[in-house]
């Protein structure tokens, strides 16, 4: 079946969006379409010139025998910045406010769009990176953590509290939490992670830096290297931070519960975006 340049066009354009940085062979798509390498390279040129325009990523071309092109996304500040606002607009809303001032975020973290467009920013900031998985730690960061790792093509380890039987022999460590300074634990499945693994730490919310921390550890444990710690809110004003080296979309300055006002502003993502690598 002989395709036409529109409809190989958007089925390339498809494909890549699904299997971002996986190398697809050039090969792959002239047999897929049948049709001549020179026409897809030439396909491949429209596609890459598109999203670099669109804001919606590139096409890292791999050259030789073996090679062929791999999505990379990358969101552009103009894209991200509008977001970020409407993330703080929403998590603004005064009635977020829990008793003892904390806030009710499950709506966001449950909402399709609004994790995958975060996942999308996160991701773009270690698109470059090499990233083997994304870790997180249960409950509520797991959809963030599924997004950011959707982008970047890997798996998604969950740490938590207390071991399953169905998570066969597990690895544990204590940890001192970074706001209440109680003695907690984590557990990992011996499983879940290859050692020398590079690995994304990416959460919902941020104190101090305990729960962070403590992932750390495990990681650790595993013979393996944090390439880089992502969270989606952080809280500013913190006496002892316990995490120096992170990205964060939105800073919590100031809770009052009396008032019943929630004052946030973007987070330091567009500040840190030249030291990650």
């Amino acid at each position: 079946m002989k395709f036409r340049r529109s409809e190989r066009l958007i089925d390339m354009t498809n494909y890549l969006l699904d299997h971002p940085r996986q190398l697809v062979p050039l090969t792959y798509f002239a047999e897929r379409y049948a049709s001549a390498k020179s026409s897809i390279s030439e396909d491949l040129a429209i596609v890459k010139e598109t999203f670099e325009q669109r804001g919606i990523g590139t096409l890292q071309t791999v050259p030789g025998a073996a090679g062929g092109v791999k999505f990379i996304v990358k969101v552009s500040k103009e894209e991200a910045q509008p977001f970020m606002n409407e993330l703080c607009d929403l998590i603004a809303k005064p009635d977020r406010l829990l008793p003892g001032g904390y806030l009710y975020l499950t709506d966001i973290l449950g909402n399709p769009s609004v994790v995958q467009q975060a996942g999308r920013i996160i991701a773009s900031a270690y698109a470059d990176a090499k990233i083997d998985v994304v870790m997180t730690v249960a409950t509520k960061g797991i959809p963030l953590a599924y997004a950011v790792a959707s982008q970047l093509n890997v798996p998604v380890v969950i740490v938590r509290r207390d071991s399953k039987v169905t998570e066969g022999p597990t690895v544990s460590i204590n940890y001192v939490s970074g706001s209440a300074k109680r003695i907690q634990t984590m557990v990992l499945s011996k499983r879940s992670m290859q050692e020398g693994s590079r690995v994304l730490i990416v959460d919902d919310f941020m104190k101090a830096g305990g729960t962070v921390m403590g992932m750390i550890s495990i990681i650790e444990e595993f013979n393996s290297q944090v390439a880089g710690i992502a969270v989606l809110v952080e809280a500013e004003k913190i006496e002892e931070r316990l995490v120096d080296e992170y990205i964060s979309l939105v800073q919590l300055s100031d809770v009052d519960v009396k008032e019943k006002t929630i004052n946030v502003q973007i987070g330091n993502y567009f500040n840190k975006q030249g030291e990650i690598v």
